[in-house]
Order: C-alpha cells, then sequence, then structure tokens
C-alpha cells in the first residue's frame, strides 16, 4: 500500500493547522501588550513588569512605538497582521506565500533596527554620517521582543511548509526554522564575530592577508621536530595528540561497552559507575591526581628512586602526559555513544550467521562490529575535536608541549593580547574539525546501519567469543583499575591535613566549605561554598533538559528529514566543540555585550554557554541511535494518521533512551564541571563552583579544592542513577540470556 504524502491532508487537518497559525499570531500580538519590550536594566525587575504601560524601561512594545518614539517597532505589527491575513485564507501556495512575508518583514523590521539602533544611537559610524545624530535609543532585546520574534519565525516557517518545503508538515518546518536559528545566534554569530578578528591588523584595519601570515608560520606549522628534534608547530601537535586520543578513547570505550553489554557478569553496574567517574570529575582533579602518580615528586618516581636509584624526572609532562590524561578524560564519554549503540544491534542477524555455520569468532567480525560502525566514528569524531578543544589537561601536564588551545589562552589572557592570533588560531582548528567531519561521512557514506525495525526481535544478544572475551578484559579491566587508582590518590587531599608534609586524618576542609549553623531564624549557610554550589545545581538543572531536548531534536532532523543545507546545518551543531572553551566564552562577551542581544552579566548568558557547548554530544550521540531505527517504524505511524509529534512522542523517543541519558548525564555534569568556556562569564552574582575551586587552588588551598570536587562527585553520581532510573531503559523484546537456558534446559 502506498504512503500518503503528508503534503496531501484532509480539510479538517488543514483548518487545525490555520488554528496553529491563529495561535502563534495571537500570542505575537499578546507579547505586544502584556510583555516588557526591553530587557529590564533595573535589579529589581520583576516589580517592574506590571509597569509596563507607564514606565519607559519597562514598556511594552505597543507604547514603545506609540507613546516613546520608537516607530520601528510597528514593523513587526505589520508582519503579524499579514500573518493574521493568511491564517484566514484556505491552506496552500497564496497561503504559504503571504505568511513568508509577514514572517520576514516583522524579522526584518525588528532584528534590522535592533542592529543598528543601541543604546548610544545609531550602532555604526556611517550611518550617523548619513542621517546624523539619533535621539530615541534602545537596550537590549527583553521577553516581549524574543515572543515576537519567536512567533515571526514559526509563521515564517509555517510559510516555507505550505509552499511545499519540508514535505508540507509544519512541525518539522518550524523545527528546522526554529533549531537553525539557534544554531546560527548563539554559535556561527559569536564564533564568526570572533574569527573575524584574523582578518584585521594590531590597529584594527581590515587586511584580508593578515590571516596567511599568521597561519602559515614556523610556530604553527613548523617542521623543525623531524630533522632536529626540536618541538614541531603548535598545529601539528594538536593534530597528534587529536588523532590519539579519539583512537584510544573509541578503542577503550567500545571495549568497555562490550563488556557492560555482552559479558554477562553481575559486575556491569559497577562498571557503569567506574566508566562515568572521569566525566563527572572537574578536569583539574585528573591532572592532579595524575602528577601525584607520575610527576617528579609523585609515588612512581619516588618507588623508582628507592626500589632502582633512577633519578626522579618530568617525564609525564609532555605530549605523552596530556595523551593520557585526555584518554583518561573522553573514554568515559566514547563508552557513553558506544553503549548504546552495542544495545541496537539485533540478535537475530548474528544467530542468522551462526546458523549457516559461522563460529562465533566469524560472526563478530562479520557481523557485530561492521553494525557497530556509526557508533565508532561518531565516537571517533566526538573524541578527536574533544582533544583539540581541551584545555584544562594540557595546561596541567603539558609542560613545554604547546597545543592551539593553550595557545589561544594566552593570545586572549597573556601580556601580549593578541586577539588576531587567536582566532587564526581558532581558524585551523575549525579546519581540522571539518576535515574529520567530512572524514567520517565518507566512511559511513550511504550504507545502512539499521538494526531495529518495526518486526519483532526475541533473539539473545550473542555472548563475546572467549578469545575476544580474553582481549577486552585484559585491557578493560586495568584500564578500570587504573581509573580507580588516581581517584584514590586525587581525592585522598581533601581528608589530610596537608598533602605531602601532614597526612593525618580530617574534616576540616569540607566544614570550611560545606557548614551549617543554626541561627536565630534557621537553618545558615555558613560555609564558603554554598553559594556557588546552589548557583551551579541550578544552572545546570536548566540547561541539561534544554540541551537533550534540542539535540536529540537535531538529530531527528538529520536522521528523518532532507531538506537544503543540511550538511551545513549539521556541522553548525558540532562547530561549538572545535572551537576552545576560552574562545567560545571570549566570543560569546563580544556578541551579547551590546544591544539587540545584551546577556553579559546575566546567568541566562552561562545557561546559553552550557546548552551550545555540550549540544555536539546529544547530537551524535542520536544520529547514532537513529542510523540503527528503521524509517517503516515512522511511516507506519504516518500510515495510521499520526502527526509528526505524536511519532516523535510514541514511536521514536521511547527507542532513543540511551540517547536521551547520554545527552541528559553529558549535559548536566560538563555544566557543573566545565571551566575554561564560563570563566569569562561569571559574576559575583553568578559565581560557579568550578571557579570556586580554581580561586582557591591559586591561594594554595588543595585541601577545601578537593573537599569540594568530592561533593560534586557524590552529587553527580546520585543525580546520574536518577536520570537512568526516571528515564529507564527500553524495550526491545529480546529475550535474557537466563532465560533462554532455562527455556532449553525445557526442551
Amino acid at each position: 500500500m502506498p504512503v500518503p504524502s503528508p503534503a496531501i491532508r484532509p480539510a479538517h487537518k488543514a483548518q487545525g493547522a490555520n488554528q496553529a497559525l491563529w495561535a502563534w499570531v495571537l500570542l505575537g500580538l499578546a507579547a505586544y501588550v502584556v510583555l516588557p519590550w526591553y530587557a529590564i536594566q533595573d535589579a529589581n525587575g520583576l516589580a517592574k513588569v506590571a509597569d509596563v504601560f507607564s514606565d519607559e524601561s519597562a514598556g511594552n512594545g505597543l507604547m514603545q512605538a506609540l507613546q516613546w518614539g520608537r516607530g520601528w517597532l510597528w514593523g513587526g505589527v505589520a508582519g503579524l497582521a499579514l500573518a493574521a491575513v493568511a491564517a484566514s485564507m484556505p491552506a496552500g501556495k497564496k497561503q504559504g506565500t503571504v505568511l513568508l512575508l509577514g514572517g520576514a518583514l516583522g524579522l526584518l523590521a525588528l532584528l534590522g533596527s535592533g542592529f543598528s539602533i543601541g543604546a548610544r544611537g545609531w550602532s555604526y559610524e556611517w550611518m550617523n554620517q548619513a542621517w546624523g545624530e539619533l535621539d530615541v535609543r534602545q537596550f537590549g532585546f527583553g521577553w516581549g521582543a524574543f515572543v515576537v520574534l519567536t512567533s515571526l519565525m514559526v509563521l515564517f516557517a509555517f510559510g516555507l511548509a505550505r509552499r511545499g518545503f519540508f514535505k508540507g508538515d509544519l512541525f518539522v518546518a518550524a523545527a528546522v526554522v526554529g533549531c537553525a536559528s539557534l544554531l546560527a545566534l548563539f554559535i556561527v554569530y559569536p564564533v564568526t564575530k570572533a574569527l573575524a578578528g584574523a582578518f584585521f591588523t594590531e590597529d584594527n584595519q581590515l587586511q584580508w592577508t593578515a590571516i596567511i601570515g599568521r597561519v602559515f608560520n614556523e610556530r604553527n606549522f613548523g617542521l623543525a621536530c623531524i630533522s632536529d628534534g626540536k618541538r614541531c608547530g603548535v598545529a601539528w601537535n594538536t593534530l597528534f595528540i587529536g588523532l590519539m586520543t579519539a583512537a584510544s578513547t573509541t578503542f577503550l570505550g567500545t571495549l568497555m561497552a562490550l563488556m557492560a553489554e555482552r559479558s554477562g557478569r553481575k559486575g556491569s553496574k559497577a562498571l557503569n559507575v567506574l566508566a562515568l567517574l572521569p566525566i563527572i570529575t572537574p578536569p583539574f582533579v585528573v591532572g592532579l591526581g595524575l602528577i601525584l602518580l607520575f610527576g617528579r615528586a609523585g609515588i612512581v618516581n619516588a618507588a623508582l628512586e628507592s626500589w632502582f636509584g633512577v633519578e626522579p624526572t618530568r617525564w609525564f609532562y609532555g605530549w605523552f602526559g596530556v595523551w593520557v590524561s585526555q584518554t583518561f578524560a573522553f573514554t568515559p564519554i566514547a563508552f557513553m555513544i558506544m553503549r548504546s549503540v552495542v544495545q541496537g544491534v539485533a540478535p537475530s542477524m548474528e544467530e542468522a550467521a551462526q546458523t549457516l555455520r559461522a563460529s562465533p569468532v566469524q560472526t563478530f567480525w562479520t557481523i557485530t562490529l561492521p553494525l557497530l560502525q556509526p557508533g565508532l566514528a561518531n565516537a571517533f569524531l566526538v573524541g578527536f575535536i574533544e582533544s583539540m578543544a581541551d584545555f584544562g589537561n594540557p595546561i596541567v601536564v603539558g609542560g613545554q608541549f604547546a597545543v592551539l588551545s593553550t595557545e589561544i589562552f594566552f593570545s586572549i589572557v597573556g601580556a601580549q593580547y593578541d586577539q588576531g592570533r587567536a582566532a587564526s588560531l581558532a581558524w585551523i582548528l575549525m579546519v581540522f574539525a571539518l576535515g574529520v567531519f567530512m572524514l567520517q561521512r565518507k566512511v559511513l557514506g550511504s550504507k545502512s546501519y539499521t538494526t531495529v525495525s518495526g518486526k519483532g526481535d526475541a533473539g539473545i544478544p550473542m555472548p563475546l567469543p572467549t578469545g575476544i572475551r580474553r582481549a577486552v578484559y585484559g585491557i578493560a579491566v586495568p584500564w578500570m583499575l587504573f581509573t580507580l587508582v588516581v581517584y584514590v590518590f586525587a581525592f585522598a587531599g581533601g581528608f589530610v591535613q596537608t598533602w605531602g608534609r601532614d597526612y593525618t586524618p580530617t574534616l576540616n576542609h569540607f566544614r570550611s566549605a560545606f557548614a551549617l549553623e543554626w541561627g536565630q531564624f534557621g537553618i545558615v549557610w555558613a560555609g564558603t561554598a554554598w553559594n556557588s554550589f546552589f548557583t551551579t545545581i541550578k544552572l545546570a538543572a536548566i540547561s541539561a533538559p534544554m540541551t537533550a531536548t534540542v539535540g536529540l531534536l537535531i538529530a531527528w532532523l538529520l536522521a528523518r528529514t532532507e531538506f537544503k543545507g543540511q550538511s551545513a546545518f549539521e556541522f553548525s551543531a558540532l562547530l561549538a566543540f572545535a572551537i576552545p572553551g576560552t574562545v567560545l566564552g571570549v566570543s560569546y562577551i563580544l556578541a551579547f555585550n551590546v544591544p539587540p542581544f545584551e546577556l553579559t552579566g546575566t546567568s541566562l548568558i552561562i545557561v546559553l554557554c552550557f546548552m551550545f557547548r555540550n549540544l555536539p554530544v546529544g547530537v551524535r550521540a542520536g544520529t547514532a541511535a537513529f542510523k540503527q531505527l528503521d524509517k517503516s517504524l515512522d511511516e507506519a505511524s504516518m500510515m495510521l494518521r499520526a502527526g509528526s509529534v505524536q511519532t516523535l512522542r510514541h514511536v521514536v523517543l521511547p527507542l532513543l533512551k540511551p540517547a536521551l541519558v547520554t545527552a541528559l548525564v553529558y549535559s548536566f555534569v560538563r555544566a557543573i564541571t566545565t571551566v575554561s568556556a564560563v570563566i569569562f562569564l561569571v559574576t559575583a552574582e553568578n559565581e560557579l563552583a568550578t571557579t570556586y575551586i580554581i580561586g582557591r587552588v591559586g591561594n594554595g588551598d588543595y585541601g577545601i579544592a578537593l573537599a569540594y570536587c568530592t561533593v560534586l562527585i557524590v552529587l553527580m553520581s546520585l543525580v546520574t542513577a536518577a536520570i537512568q532510573w526516571l528515564v529507564g531503559e527500553r524495550s526491545l523484546g529480546r529475550r535474557k540470556a537466563k532465560a533462554a537456558a532455562g527455556t532449553q534446559g525445557v526442551h
């Protein structure tokens, strides 16, 4: 039976769709009346919301245009009026044309005036020269402007759907346009503004050739290390470490995923907890633990000197230390991605191969492993980009081994302050990330990796062959033990007086940071860390669901829809990982320090930085999971007259639970542990846990810093377990090996 085209809808569905148009039109008009148009500058902003008709600073869009001379705001009203006319028309291409005109008119009028007129009048000098000084000025957009812009954007997307794009599906059109707008505003726009510095000279003059000399020089691409043993250029160093880390993290993550899902051992839950330890730890704790083990005064060097008379050296500092620390830090990401992919491999395919007399080893190499390719490619890509953008590990254990992220940091905050060089180095990182991204797409190509279809699969996952199981355990188990040892040494410092001098057990560090007292009016949060603790938890809890939702929605759009510019859309979602956190933080300051999007100094900019910095993992985990879901599931739902929203909610999401857990856990814990991306965005009112810890480390209070890290790890472990419990496991209708064995015994 042919599947009916989504573009052909019955009359009652078209009428329902027009109701959606009216809903967005009325929402936009209501925002003009009941919400403040501009961001309220007063600290007591909530109290001033009631003054939308009387106070200019809190006035709504209607009063701003009528009474306070900001006539350019009528452009948004005109756009909504055109959309209202379209909503009165029957569904079709003519309606789509009017919707496109209304949405485009409103968006261009509001965004154009927003970027052109700021708190000092015209934003550009040539406008002053052309039209003279502007008396009426404006601050950054507030909630009223945000709701109106959102309504106009959705109506514009509906116009595209009515014109035949996105197969006429309003939800898909709104999702694509909405996600593309978010990516453009919070990733492409700020990063582009920061990268533009590579084309300006030191005296701020535009010169297109300036980037050539900054990029192609001996310091970046020198090959002296090949001929005389000296250091290579920082670009080659970064590429070398990125490839090494991507390979090692993908390899170890795959082994741990196979051990967790195919070993049949009871210790798989303990493995999951231990495997995730590095990801829920602030990065400097990992570096500190490795230094306590392998540093010049570490346990290993002390033992070698005591037992064999080997003089302690700084052998660990350099490329080897960076590689080990990055492998240690990023293997859990590969494990989380690969575990959901291993779960999705259809046992019936493995059983079919063994029915044809293939041995377990042959089945593993010819069936199981090829079906893991989407996960392997995604894990490699994420590991490579994470390595390139990593700042904490190279700065702690890199020694004289320079990489692009540290060079960018010192170019921005060092005495030289060379923004042009920092921008040019960021360009190199982008090119490397784009190269690996294109290579990944070429490797996967148009091959099919579908293993979860509409048919039931009650097969039993094949246990690992004996030889492969021994190899997996022989490599993964020592690595897990190594993980445990590093943490034991790292966090012991929080329970002793002074590591290296006084090992007397104490809880004073915890009391200093998290003391509780009983005052006249109840509990007093007397510890010095409580303020940063509560702020961090609040912002992470807000950003994590948003990150997971947008990440999986983008993955669904990439896997289930086709539209022009899809490759650019996908790469823009990964762009935040290709840029070091320090550059992303600086780009947010440059982009959002002035109207129309004036966010610097607020908690919202930190939430947005968390969200879009961590977005790529949700996208890649979702993409790998979608590669295994047969499109016939979506088509069957559409044949039963379910819309895109119903299909996504009742069919797709239940099969994406592992990817959802990955996105939620990763985004939450990285929001708590991130350093470089937010180091320039925090304020006294919005101090975060990582900035508090860095301050303590700078003052030499290592005990308090490690005590705080211990509390964070316990908290994030509990939150991770709660997320896994709330989301649950997906059910694929497969039998358990133990139940199958009992059935065989009966027969």
